[in-house]
């Protein structure tokens, strides 16, 4: 059995879609309209991959954790596939000032150990991360 699966389904409306996975249902849209569109997705799993790993590596490190953001920006080729060249994350966490090395050392462990959807991605795209203390 596979370890992921699901369905991309078109709702009859333009470039619509309904993903349906095991554990959920997202909104899709290849085009314009309601929904997140498929690109964006991929950088937006990058980033939520990337905040489970921090809050579980901080946890284990028995950092107290009172808020995580991660903004992610994303730079595409400007010719078809347009595939991504470079991925911007910016993680905003609320921890004290002197577990920022322990916090830096999570995002570390999540890039180049943990995080499976970068993992996922060409290699020669420019992965960065940038730490900012809330």
């Amino acid at each position: 059995m596979a370890d992921v699966g699901g369905a991309v389904r078109w709702t009859g409306e333009a470039m619509q879609f309904t993903a349906e996975g095991r554990s959920g249902s997202i909104p899709l849209n290849a085009g314009k309209g309601e929904g997140v569109g498929p690109m964006e997705a991929l950088a937006l799993s990058a980033a939520a991959c990337s905040a489970a790993d921090v809050v579980e590596i901080l946890g284990k490190m028995r950092i107290p954790l009172d808020s995580l953001e991660v903004r992610v920006e994303a730079d595409r080729a400007p010719e078809p596939p347009r595939r991504y060249t470079a991925i911007r994350l910016v993680y905003r966490a609320g921890v004290a000032t002197d577990a920022e090395p322990k916090l830096r050392r999570a995002v570390e462990l999540s890039r180049e150990k943990y995080c499976s959807v970068m993992h996922s991605l060409r290699p020669d795209i420019q992965l960065s991360t940038e730490i900012v203390l809330v």
